[in-house]
């Protein structure tokens, strides 16, 4: 049923490696000698593209969210009755059992390399050393994700960034020697006095921090080595760098008192009086400000699929007001639901703001967080699905929804952005965060536990300051795994899923951490294919340098 945007033709499919992608190692100042686009204002609006290019990419439900959060036991969406259905296409990402045709792989390496090639453009055409930088950035950006979702990198160097012929590969190796120069090369370059949606030295930081922790993992994802010492180390390094140090809580960046004002409508700033505070810990964002036109010249993104995706079609009763209500598909598991304190404020079921913000819960009803339970409208009343039964979130869910007096509501949905009613229909002011400073303490905590010199008391101080924001009980020990029940609370692999859940992370950490194969609700255990995507047909006719990974 489901709302595929940004697809690509076949055509523009196969230009989008062969026109696009990035260098090998090359030096800043070897990234732009000559001008063929006429100096830095061409360079500023293709620049201005490439932000733009990071929209479809990680708005859209079927792009890069889809394949980091429902490969994963903390998002999937049930076929329910007629809808969702697709053809399967949610359903086996879920259960681990998609192939070499899977559209939304495909799209994804498509769209990643066309912000790889817009970036690569920038360099080309004369850029001013900030523009540089922050180009090196996006296209550092897209190569992290050509390495995590796919493992292999087309590229070109700049002096051939618009030539026809096949795009030279990177092996995993070679991308991550690549992107550690790279970002390292660009911190000083960049401003920091840059706004939160443009690129700053600390998103560079916390780009280069995600690259060393995950390096064993990209290196061989069924078997990680353990990580080397030093780049623990220059984890713990650049995460201080971004704090202002490891004192609790950070100067630059101190956790969000409230912890949805992160994603609310007001989170980066733009919202109307009354729909939440504004976040401190943003470092990277996408620039929605409740306009046609973003601050740096983008266009407004989809941030609204974020709570579309979840809302049941009936979520509340003015329909005529606020252009529909959701699209009722995305849904979560209960052990995710489960495994927070009944304290912690990040579990939500809550309204928000509490108890009388303008223009969010009193308008519909909502709640923010896993929205469980009897939906009702801003009244108050009971809300019912669209055959007249009862409106339930509930825990019970199935890939294939059956019952009819049920499969509406079944699974528990996720309100982690929540609906900004006053620029409902397509121009939300909820910025979209990609990086936040809760993460960097996580990573800290992780590189300590992992041979850092805080080591593990400093790793169990931070996540219980971090509870102690969160509301929280605290722990007494922390290990990084326990491959025995992944909700296991003394874990940091269960900490950075309460904290980070729906945010595009948790694949990651699963095959980081060693247990993405394992079983878990509505999978079983699973081949070592699925820790890597397919590479499109497309792709493969267009790019002989590129081969299909093992198993499709």
């Amino acid at each position: 049923m489901k709302f595929y945007r940004n697809k690509f033709s076949m055509l523009v499919a196969v230009l989008a490696v062969s026109a696009g992608c990035t260098k090998l190692n090359e030096g800043l100042k070897s990234s732009f000698p000559y001008n063929p686009s006429g100096g830095t204002a061409s360079a500023g609006g293709v620049l201005t593209s490439a932000y733009g290019d990071l929209s479809g990419l990680f708005h859209n439900q079927d792009q890069v969210f889809s394949l980091e959060e429902n490969t994963t036991d903390e998002c999937l969406v049930p076929t329910r009755g007629g809808d969702w259905d697709d053809n399967g296409v949610w359903r086996v990402l879920h259960a681990h059992a998609w192939d070499a045709t899977h559209g939304q792989a495909a799209s994804v390496f498509s769209n990643l390399g066309t912000l790889e090639s817009d970036a690569t453009t920038v360099l080309a055409s004369n850029p001013s050393a900030e523009q540089a930088a922050e180009a090196t950035f996006l296209r550092s950006f897209a190569q992290f994700y050509f390495l995590d979702l796919y493992g292999q990198v087309p590229y070109r160097t700049v002096p051939r960034y618009n030539t026809v012929d096949a795009a030279p590969v990177m092996t995993p190796a070679q991308a991550i020697d690549t992107l550690v120069n790279n970002l390292t090369g660009i911190i000083g370059a960049l401003n920091p006095a840059n706004q939160h949606y443009q690129v700053t030295p600390d998103a560079a930081r916390f780009l280069l921090m995600k690259v060393l922790l995950n390096k064993q993992a990209f290196l061989n994802r069924q078997t990680p080595a353990a990580a080397v010492q030093a780049d623990m180390e220059q984890v713990r390094t650049l995460g201080m760098a971004i704090l202002g140090g490891i004192t609790y809580p950070s100067a630059k960046y101190p956790l969000t008192a409230s912890y949805f004002d992160n994603f609310g409508p007001n989170n980066g700033g733009f919202g109307v009086p009354g729909t939440g505070g504004q976040s401190s810990e943003i470092i990277f964002s996408y620039a929605n400000n409740g306009t046609a036109t973003n601050p740096n010249g983008t266009g407004n993104g989809g941030i609204t699929a974020r709570w579309m995706m979840g809302l049941h079609y009936n979520s509340w009763d003015k329909t005529g007001v606020y252009g529909g209500a959701g699209w009722n598909g995305f849904s979560t598991i209960a052990d995710l639901y489960n495994s927070f304190d009944a304290t912690d404020t990040r579990k939500g079921n809550v309204p928000y703001p509490a108890p009388n913000g303008a223009g969010v819960s009193p308008i519909s009803g909502l709640n923010v967080g896993l929205a469980a339970g009897q939906q009702k409208n801003e009244a108050g009343q009971n809300i019912t699905d669209r055959k007249g039964n009862p409106l339930v979130f509930a825990p019970t869910v199935n890939l294939v929804e059956t019952n009819v007096a049920t499969l509406e509501g079944d699974g528990i949905r996720v309100m982690k952005y929540y609906p900004d009613y006053a620029h409902y229909t397509s121009t939300a002011s909820n910025q979209l965060v990609f990086f936040r400073a809760a993460d960097v303490w996580l990573m800290i905590a992780e590189a300590d536990l992992n041979g850092a010199s805080g080591g593990s008391a400093e790793a169990l101080s931070i996540v219980n300051k971090v509870h102690a924001t969160r509301g929280a009980a605290p722990l007494a020990a922390l290990t990084l795994v326990n491959k025995g029940n992944l909700y296991d609370a003394t874990t940091l692999l269960a900490e950075r899923q309460k904290e980070l859940y729906f945010e595009s992370w948790r694949r990651q950490d699963l095959i980081r951490f060693g247990v993405f194969l394992q079983p878990w609700a509505l999978k079983t255990a699973d081949d070592p294919k699925y820790l890597l995507f397919p590479i499109p047909a497309t792709q493969l006719i267009a790019n002989p340098n590129l081969k299909q990974n093992p198993g499709y």
